[in-house]
């Protein structure tokens, strides 16, 4: 393979690379698994495929409490009220 088309695959699939990390770049702007918030509110989002729902420790000021959340999004209540939430290994 001469110099010139080592160089095209090269830049050929470097582009490929950057076109498709910038294609990736709108599930960023989805909401995120876990726990997450906004300025306001505390949410917690369990992605999955399977239907499951599953039991979340929410941190708060004070005792922490154990809640069951289905797939997608669950509000926690507000930001400022809410610290975090994790999944703790179990189903309910």
């Amino acid at each position: 393979m001469s110099l010139r088309r080592s160089l095209l695959a090269i830049l050929g699939a470097t582009a490929l690379a950057l076109g498709m990390s910038v294609a990736g770049a709108p599930g960023a702007s989805a909401n995120p698994c876990g726990f997450y918030e906004t300025s306001s509110d505390a949410y917690y989002n369990h992605c999955t495929s399977d239907g499951s729902r599953v039991i979340i420790e929410v941190e708060v000021f004070g005792p922490n409490y154990e809640r069951c959340v289905g797939p997608g999004v669950t509000w926690l209540g507000s930001a400022g009220k809410i610290d975090g939430a994790h999944y703790v290994g179990r189903t309910c």
